[in-house]
């Protein structure tokens, strides 16, 4: 059984910072830790609103176009918000999930009824007619991501703590990325659900964790794979009564959400799972560029899902190992990224707005700027290069080869008739080998945790609650030093799996 989390009881083990003992992170240390984070609020808060309003501004001429599919794309300014407006039956007053949809909402529930409250209001402010209503939904839409930016970076400076939450919080808060992909779709309402369900745990408060992961998982669905890296880490750790809690207020708010619609509108809410699974490798995929390089097998729907799951599971299977095996357990954070990255590696679909999901996790894995600005750059190429691919694939001509496209760029200018497929696929792997190299050095700073910066001041696990701190229970060395200790009747049953006795324990 796991021993009571109260404060005085979180010592440091073998899996702590240095093995020294001493108390949590909780008691006066917290308190002045929340003292430093307070401050920082005003800081992190105006640089989230500036970025947030450039990335508006970004979108204006856009939006001054009426979001005209070409000239969204020749500016690379495009959103889904607008068209979804009118193509998923907003526009007519049409409920998500409930109401006949020629083209119904594909989003889990939480995003639905966030759309829809959004348009319950726009329909009471703004009048019929035109496309007024469509614009004040975009804008309206636009100013709650902006606040929920802004919760998602306070979120991960408290996960952080008060000597990393200045760094943690401005590495989401000044990003291109969130600049560049804020107001493309919803996805910012599930990343401050789940920086929000980091800090709870954070705070040792597993229940309204999962409950807030569970909201996240209800609003956009990723963030059920953050679940594995809490599976393993708390085996190791052997807080098994936490992870009970966290899985049960994950699967309650889930439940809460979906279970209604569920019932009453079951092929409304069966759209979103339908619509994943029948769906054909999308843009930024890397099997969109094998598919047409020696793996044509990616054209069936079929065996791409295999392919892709596949991948993923044997990805998730190796952090698993990695979790269990290294020499010290791994950080939350950087689990949690490991599993983000290993989903968008193999999936079929990568988006150029899952680049906002990595962000918190990635600033609280690794806050060190040399990979995370190579890592931006990579995303900026690939922002500009599927809009510009769709440019050409909308005009029906082959788009520009890499001289003429860097020549224009050199000139200031758009490529008049986009860029070409070859061109594309620079920019594609340009996110794909930033993002690896990502995970590489994270699980370099796994392996040899002298590289981990987080933990050169000897702390353990800031953003890991529960688990900071605390000793190992399983490893996958006690394991095999357990299956070759000899059984005899003086064998102290499980004793290569007892933890580790802090230090200054009696």
């Amino acid at each position: 059984m796991s021993r009571s989390t109260s404060d005085s009881d979180i010592h440091v083990g073998s899996g702590g910072s240095t093995g020294n003992g001493g108390a949590g992170p909780l008691g006066r240390g917290s308190r002045g830790a929340a003292g430093r984070l307070n401050r920082l609020v005003p800081v992190l808060a105006a640089s989230t609103v500036l970025v947030c309003v450039l990335g508006y501004l970004q979108k204006l001429p856009c939006r001054s176009a009426g979001f005209d599919f070409l000239k969204t794309v020749t500016r690379a300014c495009y959103t889904d918000v607008y068209p979804l407006y009118f193509n998923r039956g907003l526009a007519d007053g049409k409920i998500p999930y409930f109401d006949k949809i020629q083209e119904p909402v594909e989003y889990p529930v939480l995003t639905g009824w966030f759309m829809h409250l959004v348009n319950v209001v726009v329909r009471a402010v703004v009048g019929p007619g035109g496309t007024a209503r469509g614009m004040a939904f975009y804008d309206l839409t636009a100013l709650i991501l902006g606040a929920l930016a802004v919760l998602a970076v306070l979120a991960t400076a408290y996960a952080a703590g008060g000597r990393g939450g200045m760094t943690a919080g401005l590495m989401v808060a000044l990003s291109p990325g969130l600049l560049l992909a804020a107001y493309i779709n919803w996805d910012l309402l599930a990343v401050a659900l789940c920086a929000l369900a980091l800090a709870a745990w954070t705070r040792r408060r597993p229940v309204l964790a999962g409950a807030l992961l569970g909201l996240a998982i209800a609003a956009k669905f990723y963030p059920v794979v953050l679940l594995w890296p809490f599976v393993l880490l708390c085996l190791r750790a052997d807080r098994r009564r936490e992870l009970v809690r966290l899985l049960a207020g994950t699967a309650g708010a889930w439940l809460v959400v979906d279970l209604p619609v569920m019932l009453l509108a079951p092929e409304g809410w069966l759209r979103f799972y339908s619509f994943s699974k029948e769906r054909g490798v999308d843009w930024g995929s890397v099997f969109f560029f094998l598919m047409d390089h020696g793996l044509p097998a990616a054209r069936d729907v079929g065996r791409l899902n295999v392919m892709g799951q596949g991948g993923f599971a044997v990805l998730c299977l190796a952090i698993g190992v990695l979790a269990l095996a290294a020499p010290r357990r791994p950080r939350l954070p950087q689990l949690l990224f490991l599993v983000l990255a290993a989903f968008m590696l193999t999936n079929k679909v990568w988006s150029p707005q899952y680049v906002l999901w990595l962000l918190p996790v990635l600033a609280l894995a690794r806050p060190r700027l040399p990979a995370y600005l190579v890592w931006q750059a990579g995303e900026i190429v690939y922002f500009l290069s599927i809009w510009w691919y769709l440019l050409g694939v909308t005009r029906q001509v082959d788009g520009a080869d890499l001289g003429t496209t860097l020549s224009s760029l050199a000139h200031l200018h758009v490529p008049a008739e986009g860029i070409s497929a070859q061109v594309y696929y620079i920019g594609l792997f340009s996110r794909f080998l930033t993002v690896l190299l990502l995970a590489a050095l994270i699980v370099r700073d796994i392996l040899r945790p002298e590289h981990d910066v987080v933990r050169r001041d000897g702390a353990d696990d800031p953003a890991g609650g529960v688990l900071d701190g605390a000793s190992d229970r399983l490893t996958l060395s006690a394991l095999r030093r357990r299956v070759r200790e000899p059984v005899g009747p003086g064998a102290a049953c499980g004793a290569s799996l007892r933890p580790a006795r802090p230090a200054g324990r009696p």
